[in-house]
Formats: C-alpha cells, structure tokens, sequence
C-alpha cells in the first residue's frame, strides 16, 4: 500500500514525521494533497499539553490549502488539479445549535487537529461539501483563510459597526485578524500587546493605533484615545484571564466583549461590573459562512493578508517549526509548513 508522511503528536512534548498509507475517498469525498499548512495556536496547546479539547495521539493541523487528486461529480463545480481549501469544523447536525444553524458551535463539535486528525499529512479526504476553490490565490495564501475566518466571524458575531472604536489585545495572528476584519467593517481599531516587533507590523497592516502594554498604561491610553469614555469592543485574542478583565476594564458602558482567545485557566472576577456596565459579551468558536467570502475579498484584492506570514518551513522540520512558535521571542505570527 503507497505511503505517505504525517505529522503526528504522539503525547504531550512528542512530535514525530511518521509513514502511513495514504488514505482511500469514500464515496462523497475527495482525496486532497496538501500544500501548505498553517501552525494554529490549538495546534502548539496540544503539542505542549494545554488543548483543553484534545487527546493523543493527534495529527494537527486545520489551516491548510491542497491540491484536487480525486473526486466524483459534483454541483460544486469541483475538479481534479483545482487548488482548493476547506471547512475544517466537523458538526453532529442532530444537536440543539446544529437545528437552529449554529453549526460552528456544535455540542459534539470535531474540529480537526483537535478531536480528529488534521491537515498535517502529504495526502488527506474530505467531503466535497467541505471544500472550497480557490479562486486564484496562491498556496501559501489560501491557507491563511482559515484563521483569517475565525476573527471574522467573531467581528461579525459582535457586529461592529463603522465608527466604533474597538481594541484588539493580542497581536498574534488571530489579533492581527481581527483587527483587519473590524478595519473592513469601517471601525477605527486599536491593538495592544507586549512586543514592538509585531505591534509596528500591525501599524504596516492598517491599525489606527498601538498600544505597548509592557510600557504603557493600557487603561490611561484607552482614555486618552476615547475622551475619557473606553472602547465601543474590546476583542480579546489572547486566551489569558488578565486580558479577559483588561478588556472589561477598557470597555465602554454599554458596550461590548468579544472572546476568541481560547485558554485553559480559570478567571476571578466581580460580575458586577458587566451589570454595573451592562456589557455584552460574546464568545465566539471557530467560523460560520466565512470562506467564501474572504476568498473573495483577498482575491479581489481588497485587502492583504501575507505578511501575517512571517516563516516557512520545510515538512522534514517540522518539528523546528513548532519549537520555533514555543520559544516564540515575538518576531513569529503565523508560521508555515511546506508539503509539495
């Protein structure tokens, strides 16, 4: 049976490029080769032990963009030799949110890389259904729609309106996402985190303004910027309790949080200041109706993602690709892994 490479994270700390038979389509799916594959911060949790969602062993990975090997007919249009990526988030469609249409938030949610092998492997199968064309953009790029869908939905989810000042802390790639999704919908966006490196890149990407949390009193400059009254949303992309409460502290009354940020520890804090503020917050888990329509923007070229991209590394280190991400000094968002 022909073999192919896969990544697999045998245990927490264990990661190991193994051989495996290269998958057969069943009928309904297509055999993909994939291209390029992303490093998600779910990816680096379950690597190093923190996924709260994950169990071993793993094959990581759900940023991805393939090429077509085989496939049957289908009214997507859908042909052999496309480059194409795909809706990694796996739904029941039995459950309460799957029969009011929250698919993305699936009680038996599976999405891959995390409760099911992921895109980290020379060959994979998807259902048709699940993928999308191209249309045009390059390897590298396509794979970036994926993560860039996740801020989207979540800017979309808290409905950020043209005007709204809105903070984003975290500029990571999902921050960097999601202050570049709130910039589409007209919003003067400012982003925060501890490092210069990334908070100049996230100035070169379209941010209003950034904010060194290391050097400068976040709430102060939350103040000065709005005229004493804080922030219409506060994002938080970063998964840690004490931006969760910053993001409280620097909204607005009467405004809004929006929660990406995905993290394992638990926050103390007073609820009363969300009645006191009688804030909306909103979770939000992976992304809806997002891929074709960013697909679109990109390839129109309305707005530009690639320079969220700042290393690439071939299969064989890819272990050298998730270590680099660990002993991240800053200068790393969003790493790449070269299949083909």
């Amino acid at each position: 049976m022909e073999q192919m490479h896969v990544v697999e994270i045998k245990e927490a700390g264990k990661i190991e490029l193994v051989k495996k038979p290269i998958p057969k389509p069943q009928p309904g799916e297509a055999l993909l080769k994939i291209k390029y594959c992303g490093i998600c911060g779910s990816d680096i949790a379950t690597y190093t032990g923190n996924q709260p969602f994950a169990s071993y062993p793993r094959i990581p990975g759900h940023e991805f963009s393939a090429e077509i090997v085989e496939i049957e007919e289908n009214t997507l249009g859908l042909k052999a030799g496309m480059i194409v990526t795909a809706n990694p988030y796996f739904n029941c469609g039995k459950c309460y949110s799957c029969q009011r249409g929250k698919v993305n938030c699936c009680e038996s949610n599976e999405t891959m890389g995390v409760q099911r092998d992921g895109s980290f492997a020379e060959y994979i199968t998807m259902p048709i259904e699940r993928i999308r064309d191209g249309k045009g953009l390059s390897t590298k790029t396509l794979a970036l729609i994926e993560p860039f869908s996740i801020s989207y939905h979540a800017v979309n989810r808290g409905d950020v309106q043209k005007g709204d000042h809105v903070l984003v802390m975290g500029a990571g790639a999902i921050g960097m996402f999601a202050m570049i999704s709130a910039k589409l919908r007209g919003a003067k966006v400012y982003i925060s985190d501890v490092f210069d490196g990334r908070l100049e890149k996230a100035k070169r990407l379209g941010a209003d303004g950034v904010i060194n949390v290391s050097k400068e009193n976040l709430e102060e400059r939350v103040k000065e910027i709005t005229n004493g009254n804080g922030m219409d949303v506060c994002i938080e992309a970063v998964g840690r309790p004490e931006t969760f409460l910053s993001c409280i502290d620097c909204a607005a009354f009467g405004s809004k949080v929006i929660l990406i940020g995905n993290g394992k520890k638990e926050t103390t804090f007073n609820h009363s200041i969300l009645l006191k503020k009688e804030l909306d917050v909103y979770g939000s888990r992976n992304s809806c109706n997002d891929f074709r329509p960013l697909i679109d923007l990109v390839a129109e070229g309305k707005v530009k993602i690639d320079e969220i991209i700042t290393d690439e590394f071939e299969l064989e280190k890819v272990t050298d690709a998730f270590e680099t991400l660990i002993n991240n000094d800053g200068s790393k968002l969003k790493v790449m892994v070269k299949f083909d």
